[in-house]
């Protein structure tokens, strides 16, 4: 068997050699060549798997070591016997404490109690922050139509989110049709609707927000501050909205030792599965997957400083992949 991992992620080197020949490629060296011959693929979210990438190849197995799959054309692997597996949720309480940091860092470490959250999309990530938001003392605004057809339930509609919530963040997959469509689920249309929003954060997928029209919601003062983590046309960004951003991080919300450590378990615990083997070694960590009970917005403030890594991407918008690839594993807060 042949393996090909991405040299990015972490956790990983030495675990799959027993089962054949293991290389590993910076990101950018993975394409239709480097992979005619291999069996298998350990990937994150920069490496585009679709036809251009696997036709002729024999890949029958890839596993992302990330929550999204938008890099991924599920109808081609489907039809081509390529099994597909990602890491749900692996980085869900990293993401809180960015979400969290960046509201207290806004709020200059005052308690949000009384202000109101609505959270876009309420999966993995999205759940610990309401839980979060409501354990601070929010009023939480949770929207996730999938979920509400799904459950019932008290979920708030996108346009009482734009009239009433003081902090907004989006915790949504990418999705570019169908009824759930999130391209710019945050266009200049819910921009211009907003009439309390203090801040706006994305922690999600950069075009789920558009960054034009953010960047008019600025200058504009529709919006006080925007977070941004998730940009559109990243490594490439926009250097206005970059300069406006009162938070600007070069997609690594979900950067922690622990998320990593869980994100690397479960791609390696899918190959097992896949292939009924035994791997010894898969990295464990000690943190809850569903996030820590704070109790105050300073213990997260404390945990993590999001101003320092916007001050190494406003000073180094050109090394925005660089920033990201050498990021310093962070913990999560506990």
């Amino acid at each position: 068997m042949k393996i090909i991992v991405e040299a990015n992620i972490p956790y990983i080197k030495g675990l799959l050699e027993a089962f054949g020949e293991v290389e590993y490629l910076p990101a950018a060296e993975i394409n239709a060549g480097t992979v005619k011959e291999a069996d298998a693929l350990f990937l994150r979210t920069r490496t585009r798997c679709d036809s251009r990438l696997l036709s002729g190849s024999r890949v029958r197995f890839i596993a992302t070591a990330t929550i999204g799959t938008d890099h991924i054309d599920p109808g081609y692997c489907r039809e081509n016997g390529i099994a597909v597996y990602n890491a749900p949720g692996c980085n869900a309480p990293a993401v809180a404490q960015y979400v969290f940091a960046a509201i207290g860092n806004f709020l200059h470490g005052q308690s949000p109690d009384g202000l109101t959250l609505g959270v876009v999309g309420v999966g993995h990530v999205g759940s610990i922050v309401a839980r979060w938001g409501e354990r601070l003392g929010m009023r939480v605004m949770p929207c996730d139509p999938p979920r509400q057809r799904k459950e019932g339930g008290d979920f708030a509609s996108l346009e009482k989110i734009a009239a009433e919530a003081d902090i907004i963040t989006f915790h949504t997959p990418l999705t570019v049709d169908g009824g759930d469509r999130t391209f710019h689920l945050a266009d200049k249309a819910f921009l211009n609707s907003l009439k309390k929003c203090k801040l706006l954060i994305n922690s999600s997928r950069g075009p789920v927000v558009d960054n034009s029209a953010l960047l008019d919601a600025i200058n504009g003062k529709k919006i006080e501050a925007a977070a941004i983590d998730c940009w559109e046309n990243e490594p490439e960004i926009n250097r206005q909205l970059l300069e406006k951003a009162f938070i600007a991080t070069p997609h690594i919300a979900g950067y922690s030792s622990d998320g990593k450590k869980r994100a690397t378990a479960m791609v390696l615990e899918a190959f097992c599965r896949h292939f009924n083997v035994k791997i010894d070694g898969i990295p464990h960590t000690d943190a809850p997957a569903a996030g820590a009970d704070i109790t105050s917005i300073r213990q997260v403030t404390e945990s993590y400083d999001p101003l320092s890594d916007t001050a190494r991407l406003k000073a180094n918008p050109d090394k925005f992949e660089q920033l990201r690839n050498t990021y310093p594993l962070r913990p999560e807060c506990r």
